[in-house]
């Protein structure tokens, strides 16, 4: 079941009024019904692995409790040790087992040496990224004495499970999202309002912005060879936009529908494609998951205090953990380490070398769009390809202007369609400015804007076999 398609405003519309009126007066059976409705909501995509998560979740609440009550600390360690070796051998199970063989194959291949990989192919369960670093943060901070083991399992299953932010973020920390399912809760129409004006913003990056615009970038990653090197410049930069509006509308989506069940969602995107810096940047993307790699990857390893050469370890390190966290690919191997590459560089020269904001701003974007050539490209045939193609074909404008009307089918839809895009990166750029300035005005103009909103998607959205979110393969 995905945000953007009927099945879930059905399904969100029951919940909700089932939520607020029929179990209003019992936290607990509030918080049972959310395991519920967040395990049918899971297990829409397959519900072989509801097991899975449910025995994770199960698993992790006896060892935050071992953990909290051992005597010792030893013992605390051997517990901390077996939870990361069951969460982490599990993730590594599902998601690399396959890219382990097949680059095993590979390898003996290349030697001359022919062998048959595994008879049988290992399914990717969604989200699995996700809720594993959630747990792990979980159990971690037990660990370390900044969190009470919970006693509650309903709550901790539904911490786990909660299906607004349950298989892409963002990834809540127990101390943040734990305590609001203690929390009696009580319907507030402004928190509600808010909720959908959120949703409202996120469905229009989503299936406006992002899903038209990948109507033109998938054609040219899945066949760069049939395309000279200005579409596939302009796919480069239109996967940039696109990545960002799908994941963000993703997270501005599970932020809003969370609140309207009273929870409130750390903020994933912080404008990161006006970053001035690649530290900047890694700020604003993603917080949720940088946050997670800083605090319980980068800071146990010394971070950069225990000299230069161990902090540009760390940096590599994280990066390239980061590489294969974002998928079983070679490829982001590869964009994990451009990353720490450049982030080293930048924290070498950074305190001699101050670039103006908007010097910092063009290199960060050039080096981003770059880089994600490697996270969409997928194979090192098509990475050749594209490099070939940019480099040495290309062809005039009406050549590319060609290749755009295949895809949209008018120049006026795509002129439609890039001033829409230019004018949401604008407002993105001074959203707090557009929002006060919005929220300000009287009833009919802001109801006036919402629905001029939701116009544009139903005119411009992808609506009809509209493609899964990106982070959904992660």
């Amino acid at each position: 079941m995905v945000f953007n398609s009927a099945t879930f405003g059905v399904f969100l519309l029951l919940v909700f009024f089932a939520y607020w009126f029929l179990f209003r007066k019992s936290l607990r059976l509030q918080n049972f019904f959310l395991v519920v409705v967040s395990y049918i909501f899971y297990g829409w995509w397959d519900w072989r692995f509801l097991g899975l998560i449910a025995i994770s979740s199960l698993f992790d609440f006896f060892i935050g409790m071992g953990i909290e009550n051992a005597q010792t600390q030893a013992r605390k360690k051997i517990l901390l040790v077996t939870t990361l070796v069951l969460n982490l051998g599990l993730l590594g199970f599902f998601k690399y087992f396959n890219f382990f063989a097949d680059s095993l194959v590979a390898l003996f291949g290349s030697m001359g040496i022919q062998i048959d990989g595994p008879a049988f192919r290992i399914l990717l369960p969604v989200g699995i990224s996700f809720y594993t670093f959630q747990e792990l943060s979980y159990t971690i901070d037990i660990y370390r004495g900044k969190l009470k083991a919970t006693r509650d399992p309903v709550a901790f299953f539904a911490f786990v499970s909660f299906f607004p932010q349950l298989v892409a973020g963002p990834i809540e920390r127990a101390k943040n999202l734990l305590p609001q399912f203690y929390e009696p809760r009580t319907f507030s129409r402004g928190i509600a309002v808010t909720g959908l004006r959120l949703m409202l913003w996120g469905f229009f990056k989503k299936v406006v912005i992002a899903d038209r615009l990948a109507k033109f970038v998938d054609p040219v990653y899945l066949d760069p060879a049939s395309f000279d090197g200005s579409s596939i410049v302009l796919a480069a930069v239109f996967f940039h936009i696109q990545v960002y509006c799908d994941f963000s509308g993703y997270s501005d989506i599970a932020r809003g529908c969370a609140r309207l069940f009273g929870f409130e969602l750390m903020k994933n995107f912080d404008r990161p494609i006006y970053a001035s810096s690649l530290r900047d940047f890694w700020r604003r993307w993603h917080i949720s998951l940088t946050s997670w790699f800083k605090d319980y990857l980068y800071v146990p390893l010394g971070g950069s205090h225990k000299g230069v050469t161990r902090a540009l370890r760390n940096i590599i390190l994280v990066f390239l953990v980061s590489g294969l966290w974002h998928g079983a690919q070679w490829s982001f191997v590869i964009w994990g380490l451009l990353q720490g590459t450049m982030m080293c560089v930048e924290f070498l020269l950074s305190p001699k070398i101050k670039l103006p904001k908007i010097g910092g701003f063009i290199l960060v974007t050039l080096f981003t769009i770059y880089t994600l050539i490697f996270f969409r490209a997928g194979t090192f045939e098509n990475i050749a390809i594209i490099h070939q193609k940019i480099f040495s074909s290309w062809e005039s404008v009406s050549t590319l202007g060609h290749n755009l009307l295949q895809v949209y089918g008018s120049a006026l839809f795509v002129t439609i369609l890039l001033l829409v895009t230019a004018l949401f990166l604008l407002a993105d750029r001074y959203q707090e400015r557009v929002a006060g300035a919005l929220y300000k005005t009287n009833r009919p103009v802001r109801w006036a804007f919402y629905y001029a909103v939701l116009i544009l998607i139903l005119l411009l959205g992808v609506n009809d076999n509209a493609p899964n979110f990106v982070y959904f393969q992660f």
